[in-house]
């Protein structure tokens, strides 16, 4: 029985993953909002990619 609950408590108090740990639930936060507003980011992305295009098509015709 001592065993079973120096065993409990070791793994309780093992931090070793924690980082580890920490990381995968905020990439998967980052990943739920990405999915959740894909389509509004889609539009930003695209609106600024057009504008970039205009610029760079505006510098090319003035040489």
């Amino acid at each position: 029985m001592k065993n079973i609950k120096s065993t409990l408590k070791n793994i309780w108090k093992d931090e070793s993953a924690q980082g580890a740990t920490e990381y995968i639930l905020l990439l998967m936060i980052v990943v739920a909002i990405v999915l959740l507003f894909k389509d509004r980011i889609r539009g930003l992305v695209e609106g600024r990619l057009d504008s970039l295009g205009g610029g760079l098509g505006e510098v090319s015709t003035n040489f």
